[in-house]
């Protein structure tokens, strides 16, 4: 069976994706960091469903650990997708940012992706077939006061989308990024009513996404539909360009 490898999958998107995945038939398997119950209630969710999925413990910030995990747990493996979703805020003013919250976002939410990319990619190439999607958001093209490293770390997702995308495609390997906008997830529940509410206004379909439509996104570029598509950014984000 195809496999479908998801970081970050425990919550919010993640969770999401490796649902729609593993309802369009492939056998899932999601990484997690601290919360392996919340993981495994998503495995739960998706075996009840009649799917196939397993939560494996990886910190995609640390690039030693990402090798080791592939070496692990996906030799053999018949990786046809992988899904740079695992990422973490530190938000802040640019003149109060400590270095470690910079750095800290951006060997996440970028290095940890571009090191699963990387060992995903030498098994695709073995295989001279993948789909590769990179999560991204709309303010790594539009930045955003208060998250100088978040929004650089996305930024540089999408330069790694569009690179990897042009030296892939010989191997029958697409990689394409999903920039979604505001989204109703764990992640944004514990922002101000205030907040979400100009957060709306700014939004010309006047409401958040929820976590399904940008699965919806990353299940057409995962798809056979989408076989000419790669070095795109797809923008999820209901006409919001700040």
């Amino acid at each position: 069976m195809r496999t479908a490898l998801i970081t970050g999958g425990s919550r919010g998107i993640g969770a999401a994706v490796a649902a729609r995945l593993a309802r369009d038939g492939f056998d899932v398997l999601l990484t997690y960091v601290s919360k392996p119950e919340a993981a495994a209630a998503v495995v739960d969710a998706i075996t009840a469903a009649g799917g196939k999925a397993r939560a494996l413990a990886l910190d995609t910030g640390d690039s030693h650990a990402v090798t080791t995990f592939f070496a692990e747990h996906l030799k053999g493996v018949d990786l046809h997708v992988l899904v740079n979703n695992a990422g973490i805020t530190r938000d802040g003013l640019l003149v109060r940012m400590k270095d470690e919250d910079f750095e800290a976002v951006i060997r996440v939410n970028l290095i940890g992706a571009f090191a699963c990319l990387r060992e995903a990619a030498k098994i695709m190439m073995k295989r001279r077939a993948g789909r590769i999607v990179n999560i991204t958001s709309v303010v790594g093209q539009t930045g955003n006061a208060g998250q100088a490293n978040y929004a650089a770390a996305k930024a540089g997702l999408i330069g790694l989308t569009k690179s990897a995308a042009q030296e892939l495609a010989a191997r029958n390997i697409t990689v394409n990024a999903v920039a979604p906008g505001f989204v109703e997830t764990d992640m944004t529940a514990g922002l101000p009513d205030t907040v979400k509410a100009t957060l709306s206004e700014r939004i010309p379909l006047k409401r958040a996404a929820s976590p399904e439509e940008i699965a919806a996104a990353v299940a057409y570029l995962t798809s056979d539909e989408a076989a000419y598509v790669t070095g795109q950014v797809l923008g999820i984000n209901g006409g919001m360009y700040m």
